[in-house]
């Protein structure tokens, strides 16, 4: 996805249709001059529908539309003929996508599934016929309800993305680079700070032609849940991943103390996150040789206190080496019924 298509935000003004009124008309006809009421009801107006589409990654063909206006519904016929509803208007989103209150903020549902739908604004009411309203002392009611006024209220539409793995892990950690290596992901790499803007996505083929998919968000910096630098506006993107890959270069001066900044930086943020399956991998690897790669495992293996729990993973994007090894710690996590930390 480039940087111009991906959109994960949208405010939306959303107005349901208005109500049809109802009928106050009498019954008449060759045969009758003075007929009782035969009102029909008004129709429903349109409602406003939210429906998930696995076709969809991002909310950019919302981001212009920013009025969505529903049909009214018809009016009552005679005979006890109920008008027509009005015509929803349907949202197309991607999976992972939350409706939100613009006043409130408040969450008011989420997609998830393909086809899903969720009523959004609800359109007016149809109005009663005056033949709901005859009686013994009112035997031709001259009156009907008018129909309900729609809603016109303002939406919030955030996505976040549906993805088995999360990439957590600084700027310039590698992340792009093992996303474009074990999947057809192509996302932007250089050696500079910031290089991701926006997610990206790739699926990972496995053994037995299995495959899951990885998440890669901007690069998290100290302070990105007060929201320094590019990390907090995607934070949310790894709220729905099943387990969270932890990338620290192997030339990091301190990798227990970054992997330990990058845990309270998701805290911060939201401290379910740290209630998920997560690995830690050091990438960049080919930068040691067998010596000081030797050294590295044994200095970790002494002040990483999570080791029991937390599997620890060396590789090489640019060699390969380690890969399959990371791809089957990956699986085994994802398939392995305990569901995460209990802290």
């Amino acid at each position: 996805m480039s940087d111009s298509n991906f959109v994960d935000y949208v405010k939306i003004c959303c107005r349901s249709g208005k109500g049809g009124a109802g009928s106050a008309h009498l019954h008449r006809s060759k045969l009758t001059a003075k007929g009782g009421p035969d009102g029909g009801d008004g129709g429903r107006g349109g409602h406003i529908v939210v429906r998930g589409n696995k076709q969809f990654w991002t909310l950019i063909h919302l981001k212009y539309r920013k009025h969505v206006i529903a049909e009214p519904g018809g009016s009552g016929g005679t005979q006890r003929m109920t008008g027509a509803e009005g015509k929803d208007e349907i949202l197309e989103v991607p999976l992972g996508t939350i409706i939100r209150d613009a006043e409130t903020g408040e969450i008011e549902g989420e997609i998830t599934e393909e086809g899903e739908e969720k009523i959004v604004v609800a359109g007016g009411r149809g109005g009663l016929g005056n033949d709901h309203f005859k009686s013994s002392t009112n035997q031709t009611p001259r009156f009907a309800q008018p129909g309900e006024d729609g809603l016109d209220l303002w939406k919030i539409l955030e996505l976040k993305l549906l993805a088995d793995v999360g990439l957590v892990g600084f700027p310039n950690a590698g992340k792009s680079t093992l996303l474009s290596v074990v999947s057809a992901a192509k996302p932007e790499i250089a050696n500079y700070p910031f290089t991701t803007l926006v997610p990206n996505l790739g699926i990972i083929k496995y053994r037995d032609y299995q495959s899951f998919v990885m998440a890669d968000i901007p690069g998290i910096i100290e302070g990105a849940s007060e929201g320094k630098g590019l990390g907090i506006r995607f934070l949310r993107h790894i709220e729905r991943n099943s387990s969270l890959l932890f990338l620290v270069p192997a030339d990091t001066n301190d990798i227990i103390k970054e992997y330990k900044i990058l845990l309270n930086e998701l805290d911060l943020y939201n401290p379910e996150l740290l209630h998920k399956k997560r690995i830690l991998a050091i990438s960049k690897c080919d930068m040691m040789d067998a010596e000081l790669l030797a050294e590295l495992k044994k200095d970790i293996n002494k002040k990483f206190k999570e080791k029991k729990s937390v599997p620890v993973v060396y590789f090489s994007s640019q060699t390969g080496q380690g890969l399959i090894e990371l791809k089957d710690e990956l699986w085994k996590q994802l398939n392995n019924k305990d569901k995460g930390f209990d802290y």
